[in-house]
């Protein structure tokens, strides 16, 4: 299996940590080391501990090594806007070279690292340089979340093409059902499947409540046991 996935998504809240917390859950219960980092994460609330963002939290609930928060979020900003637009408000500069040596700082720990994304595939860094930049450097292959909504075909198509364009290995797709009220989702969900270059590596109903263990199980790993 590959030594890290990068999972990114259609849109900001489409599950993405849902769906690598999930991937850390069941690769932890084959007996692997394995961590999932957040680079940068937008939108964090002050505790008595610093800066803590959700997302970031979860995947820190999730990993099975002993971890620091900032291993698992080095990047924490305040604002929930796009993150070059919370960092320019802290006066401070993103850039791929930083969150990579956060990464790979985490590399050699474990047997497979899950690296969040933050929004789509192409959210800005800063004024050159995107989060697909980030992926092209780790090189690892790209799970897509797809939000199932209305305009869900045109995103996911769209996402897959650029993910292409980079030369990554898109391993797998997820269908996260995160609007109860779509209409025709299987009728969709089909025209994903004949169109994306890639396996669904599950289809996940919507919940009210959050519960990882359930997802964990209905992802496909075995799949996913055949990226290099």
């Amino acid at each position: 299996m590959s030594r890290g996935f990068f999972i990114s998504g259609t849109d900001t809240g489409v599950g993405k940590t849902a769906v690598a917390a999930a991937l850390l859950h069941r690769l932890a219960q084959t007996g692997r080391r394995v961590a999932g980092i957040k680079p940068v994460a937008a939108g964090c609330e002050l505790t008595s501990e610093g800066w803590r963002n959700d997302d970031a939290l979860q995947l820190l609930a999730q990993s099975n090594m002993p971890l620091r928060y900032d291993e698992v979020n080095p990047i924490a900003l305040k604002a929930a806007i796009a993150p070059h637009l919370a960092a320019r408000d802290v006066a401070m500069t993103l850039s791929v070279d930083a969150l990579h040596s956060a990464c790979t700082a985490l590399t050699a720990r474990v047997d497979v690292l899950v690296v969040e994304g933050a929004g789509g595939w192409l959210v800005p860094l800063n004024d050159e340089e995107t989060l697909a930049d980030l992926a092209a450097r780790l090189n690892y292959p790209v799970i897509l979340v797809v939000g199932m909504r209305l305009g869900c075909l045109n995103h996911a198509l769209l996402s897959a093409a650029a993910i292409s364009r980079r030369g990554l290995r898109l391993a797998g797709w997820v269908a996260n059902c995160i609007d109860p009220r779509m209409q025709r989702v299987d009728d969709n969900i089909v025209s994903l499947q004949a169109r994306l270059p890639a396996p669904r590596l599950a289809t996940l109903p919507h919940q009210a409540e959050l519960d990882i263990a359930r997802l964990a199980a209905m992802l496909d790993i075995e799949t996913l046991a055949s990226c290099r």
